[in-house]
């Protein structure tokens, strides 16, 4: 199972929100710092985001290519991708993934498009819940769609992976929760998890429930365990 150290950017900082909410926002400063650092601990995949372009807020593009253009590691970008243009760009630059989160839901013809673009492997369905549910535009805006039946949906459209997070426990370190086993157990394609992870402890139970990757954000900000011992967890 791969750790993946998340690099969540606002106004070109990197910062981590509490459940996704502005207000519960913590700035630690240079991205792409940080970037160096986790590569240099041994990460084989970050995970980016471009949290004001999920918002509808702005754009930290030019931030993030330049980031890609630099890394030695792996890179998924996500927030905001809502055009073939803007996810070849970041291919171009040497993502080796884009995540589509509000696309999936409200446009598949895009995720349909990329696909046939830049192929499955390099396309992400992000499923962000709230309560069961999915949430979209930057965690803001619920929607009726239940994860697994939206799981489905991006199986058929060819996606090759899928990034599950519970929005709920997204910077809070609570811990993975039950429900996170559950919908993981009833969907097909590789997983990646995300939101809640506050211990080695957590690490394990992603890696025994079949998860491909995991990826952590505030705990390892906070320093509640080092990058390198995650991976031994996870191996």
């Amino acid at each position: 199972m791969l750790v993946i150290p998340s690099v969540d950017i606002r106004r070109g900082r990197c910062v981590r929100l509490r459940e996704g909410r502005e207000e519960g926002e913590k700035v630690y400063g240079d991205p792409l710092e940080w970037a160096r650092r986790w590569e240099r601990e041994g990460a084989r995949l970050l995970h980016v985001v471009d949290l004001d372009a999920a918002m509808g807020r702005g754009s930290n593009r030019e931030l993030i290519l330049n980031l890609l253009r630099g890394k030695r590691s792996g890179a998924q970008v996500g927030g905001g991708i809502r055009s073939l243009e803007v996810a070849e760009g970041y291919v171009r630059a040497g993502a080796e993934r884009v995540v589509v989160g509000t696309s999936a839901v409200k446009d598949p013809g895009l995720v349909r498009e990329l696909v046939k673009t830049l192929g499955g492997e390099r396309v992400v369905a992000a499923l962000d819940a709230r309560g069961g549910r999915v949430v979209v535009e930057g965690w803001r805006e619920e929607t009726e769609r239940e994860v697994v039946e939206l799981a489905r949906e991006m199986e058929e459209l060819g996606v090759g992976c899928l990034l599950y997070t519970d929005v709920e426990a997204d910077g809070t370190m609570r811990g993975i929760g039950r429900r996170t086993a559950e919908v993981l157990s009833r969907i097909r394609l590789p997983v990646i998890l995300s939101g809640g992870v506050r211990s080695l402890e957590d690490v394990r139970r992603a890696k025994e429930a079949g998860a491909a990757g995991l990826i952590v954000g505030t705990a390892l900000y906070e320093g509640r365990f080092t990058l390198r011992e995650a991976m031994e967890v996870a191996e």
